[in-house]
């Protein structure tokens, strides 16, 4: 795992030492993040990274998981294409299920900490376990900008408990009686998925995955979800044929609080079936040097979600200066700015042409690449995010008539 010490050649020493600034006014105080899971997804691959550099800087940091069966899990995917905005028939037994489960887990948690940081829906709840002294803010990593008003009004009694919640983008922010805080993910460009890779070590992973280079690759990574719109992209790939060769690849997986994976996956392979130039890859929530690797190899890059809290593999792509084509959806509108560090669109139509304008213009998108890659040195690497939480927990310990004095 990276030391902090080894960012300093990307990030410059200013950014540092500010760090270790304010980290010295958290000394002695104690962190915990809480999720769904451990593995798959961005979240977790988030904390994978972000909880090590905390404790790197003497700072007592933990992180759990929140336990449940595949009832919960069921449960809490549809409240979470409910609040995304996708009408869900939500029965009162779901909302017994996900009670009784969060009541489980405060009995089996070890919750002590000064300061609290919940990701998401699935362990919102939790916060009927909070004491007196310590501090609690909600993080929420999706789309709330038209979330079902039923599922919301469930969870937002939970949420105001809570000193402040945290959004990605300032539209997902909703009318709340606690404050609300700016903080967009990041990604980690030490990390397998995102380190500078040799050519010879991209075409051996290639090889590996039976993946052919004879033809450029149009590429879209991402959870299986419908969310993702996989089947859409593959119209808009196959709206290109007339014109040019190339071959889509569609990777993904899926995680431990997705039950819905494997079914959309099927989906994908049957919709594929047929098409030569189609790849469809379900890789393991694990293989971040095979992404890097594909994402390296990939002429284009492509996130038409429907829906999208942020959207990690934007940032990934952008980082190793490749063109973007995504859903103007979303955080997703944050990390890109049209025709400049990447492509926006709103179509299926849109996206055919903006794949077909990119390959007929190379030195287009290779500007668009390098200017993304910028965007992202300047907005969303790990080190910006760990400033950033290292800002709210010291906010979090402060009282309303004080002032933070750096």
């Amino acid at each position: 795992m990276a030391r902090l010490e080894e960012y300093r050649d990307i990030i410059g020493p200013q950014l540092l030492e500010e760090l270790e600034m304010l980290a010295q006014r958290l000394q002695g105080k104690t962190m915990l993040h809480v999720n769904s899971t451990a593995v798959g997804g961005g979240v977790a691959e988030i904390l994978n990274r972000l909880v090590p550099l905390c404790n790197d800087l003497g700072l007592k940091t933990r992180w759990e998981v929140i336990k449940g069966g595949e009832d919960f899990f069921a449960v809490t995917k549809k409240f979470h294409n409910a609040l995304h905005g996708d009408a869900q028939i939500i029965l009162p037994k779901d909302y017994q299920v996900y009670e009784e489960t969060v009541d489980r887990n405060l009995s089996e948690m070890s919750l002590e900490a000064d300061v609290f940081l919940i990701h998401d829906l699935q362990p919102a709840a939790l916060i009927k376990r909070r004491s007196k002294d310590s501090r609690w803010m909600w993080r929420c990593h999706i789309d709330l900008s038209h979330p079902q008003k039923e599922v919301w009004d469930f969870l937002r009694p939970y949420i105001e408990k809570y000193d402040a919640c945290v959004f990605s983008a300032p539209q997902f922010s909703q009318k709340l009686t606690i404050p609300q805080v700016l903080i967009p993910p990041s990604i980690d460009p030490l990390s397998d998925k995102n380190r500078e890779l040799e050519e010879s070590e991209v075409s051996k992973i290639l090889d590996r995955l039976n993946i052919p280079t004879d033809k450029p690759l149009v590429t879209q990574i991402s959870r299986f979800d419908r969310l993702k719109d996989p089947l859409g992209v593959i119209e808009a790939f196959q709206g290109i044929r007339p014109y040019f060769e190339a071959r889509l690849l569609l990777v993904g997986g899926s995680a431990a609080d997705d039950p819905e994976g494997a079914q959309v996956y099927q989906e994908v392979v049957e919709r594929a079936k047929g098409d030569e130039s189609i790849l469809v890859l379900s890789l393991p929530p694990t293989s971040h040097l095979e992404i890097n690797a594909i994402q390296r190899a990939s002429t284009i890059i492509l996130q038409k979600s429907l829906k999208e809290g942020f959207g990690l593999t934007v940032t990934e792509a952008l980082w190793k200066g490749k063109p973007v084509i995504a859903s103007a959806v979303g955080g997703i509108s944050q990390q890109i700015i049209h025709k400049h560090s990447g492509i926006l669109v709103h179509s299926i139509e849109g996206t055919t042409y903006w794949i077909q304008r990119l390959l007929q213009k190379p030195e287009f998108a290779k500007k668009l690449g390098e200017n993304g890659r910028e965007h992202v040195r300047n907005n969303f690497l790990l080190t910006r995010h760990l400033r950033d939480y290292l800002l709210l927990f010291l906010f979090a310990q402060t009282r309303e008539d004080e002032f933070i004095r750096l």
